[in-house]
């Protein structure tokens, strides 16, 4: 028998009252905890940006000490199993459940649900919840500021009790929705857990293999056939403005950025590896007089970021679609009888730190194409040999390619998985909350 079917039968003339949430659990607000006492160490606070839809998530946190307040915050502790939402802010009506055993607390506008035991299972409101989130944020106003209502959201929003009259029944058949919504939920938390291990484990190879080929380092041990062929090869460390050219970009207007066109490449669509157009400025060749051909991208182009926050970061272009360079992203240029492209992109992958510091670090890094010329020196192996010397760099590129394809499979698979994941979760929680509504039943 399918689980649901036996959810079905478990179901079969069950009656069903929709509650308010008043009615079945109690909510605590946070504490105003105050930004001049945070510190760096001691208990952990939880606000509204550690909540991510489903989790409480501590990764960057601030943290406070009991000594500091002469209230007595017990109420405000947060257990390993509490659910607690975001009340405003960019994350308002998500919810998340804590999984750690550390001792926590609410900050303000942190809401934390606490069900009465003998009719609310734990989990049940958890998956409620999630189904729930678009409703409580109209709840909140919704808009570019919602602000959710602790009174608002007890009072108006409804939950699904089955055989409200036999507590025993109802939290049996309650955990038996929850007993399948988890399966699916552990599913895919193992399933991202495996794809991220794999994923680093690749990346720690690709790098390591990385590292030992363009290392040039007449001591490190090579694979063999590596080691035949570079065996007695002159190894010449030049400027990047000896073998190859670059491009700075445009100075596109952002008065005519256009929602459809020809897509402009800024230095937030550089991830480190990949030029990434998800989230991209369009323009119109039509809005300037400029030629603008020798901006353009094409497949394969190595580009990187000259300011801001990903300075110093390269991505190669894989796609065939026509895109044009903005000011502060650059693009290379490789001299065809000299240089390899994928050798150039393997190398610069391996010095991104070197070229954050020729970009003088900081908190507003900016990367002069003179300095990232004339001073980063590239390894060329058998430069009075052009032939051997593209054959050796070759070698390498296919080398760190093979690691390079490994690693991307899996970065693109391992959001595929999770969504494909994420929605047999919801069809299915879907299904199992598909209680008739309150109008039906007074129908």
């Amino acid at each position: 028998m399918s689980e649901l079917s036996y959810l079905g039968k478990l179901l079969d003339g069950v009656e069903v009252e929709w509650k308010t949430l008043k009615d079945v659990c109690d909510f605590k607000n946070g504490f105003a905890f105050k930004s001049s006492l945070f510190k760096e160490t001691g208990l952990p606070i939880v606000r509204i940006t550690n909540i991510d839809g489903f989790n409480v998530d501590l990764d960057e946190v601030k943290y406070f000490s009991l000594n500091d307040y002469k209230e007595d915050l017990s109420s405000f502790e947060v257990s390993m199993g509490n659910i607690l939402i975001a009340m405003s802010g960019a994350t308002t009506g998500k919810v998340g459940i804590y999984k750690k055993g550390t001792k926590c607390y609410l900050n303000q506008r942190v809401g934390k649900f606490i069900p009465k035991e003998n009719i609310l299972n734990n989990n049940y409101l958890y998956h409620f919840l999630l189904l729930n989130t678009e409703t409580i944020y109209i709840l909140a106003g919704g808009g570019a500021q919602p602000n959710l209502s602790s009174n608002a959201l007890m009072s108006k929003l409804l939950i699904p009790i089955p055989c409200p009259d036999n507590p025993e029944k109802s939290l049996a058949i309650q955990s038996e929705i929850v007993r399948i919504l988890d399966k699916f939920t552990a599913l895919t938390a193992e399933l991202t857990a495996e794809l991220t291990a794999e994923l680093n484990m690749r990346k720690k190879q690709y790098n390591y293999y990385r590292n030992q080929l363009l290392s040039f380092d007449e001591e490190q041990e090579k694979p063999i056939y590596l080691e035949k062929l570079l065996d007695g090869v002159e190894v010449e460390w030049k400027t990047l403005k000896d073998v190859c050219d670059f491009k700075n970009g445009f100075a596109f207007k952002s008065s005519l950025f256009k929602e459809t066109g020809l897509p402009i490449v800024r230095i937030t669509n550089i991830d480190g590896f990949n030029v990434n157009l998800d989230e991209v400025k369009y323009f119109s060749l039509n809005d300037y007089k400029e030629d603008l051909s020798s901006f353009e991208v094409s497949m394969g182009n190595i580009l990187i970021a000259m300011s801001g926050a990903t300075t110093g970061k390269v991505g190669i272009y894989k796609k065939g679609i026509k895109c044009y360079l903005n000011q502060r992203v650059g693009k290379f240029i490789p001299k065809e009888n000299i240089l390899n492209n994928n050798y150039l992109y393997h190398f610069l992958l391996l010095n991104t730190e070197t070229i954050y510091i020729l970009a003088g670090g900081g908190a507003q890094p900016n990367l002069s194409s003179n300095a990232l010329m004339s001073k980063l020196l590239i390894p060329i192996p058998c430069p009075g040999n052009p032939e051997k010397s593209l054959a050796i760099q070759s070698e390498i590129v296919r080398i760190l390619d093979k690691f390079d394809t490994l690693t991307n499979s899996i970065t693109e698979g391992l959001p595929r998985e999770i969504e494909l994941r994420q929605k047999q979760y919801e069809y299915y929680r879907d299904l199992l909350f598909s209680f008739p509504t309150p109008e039906t039943v007074s129908n």
